[in-house]
């Protein structure tokens, strides 16, 4: 049983941690000049209208994941306390 209840929390923090690395990187996208600059290096400048399109729907999902992550780890330790009483 502790290897299953192990899992999850691994599973959890593993939300987590996609999570937080997801919003970083849509953070750092949203630096809305250097992508301007780097999408008009590659040729793509006509491109940036439609940045926010994409940047902050995956800047929610990622923090949907971080949300997911951090429930899934409460659930984990309720678990586990619950057992242990």
């Amino acid at each position: 049983m502790m290897d299953k209840n192990l899992s999850k929390s691994k599973a959890a923090n593993r939300w987590i941690t996609t999570g937080i690395v997801g919003a970083i990187t849509s953070f750092i996208c949203c630096i809305t000049p250097l992508a301007v600059i780097l999408l008009g290096l590659a040729g793509l400048g006509a491109w940036t209208g439609y940045l926010d399109y994409v940047v902050l729907p995956s800047l929610a999902f990622s923090i949907g994941l971080i949300g997911y992550g951090v429930y899934s780890s409460q659930q984990c330790i309720a678990q586990k306390r619950g057992k242990s009483e």
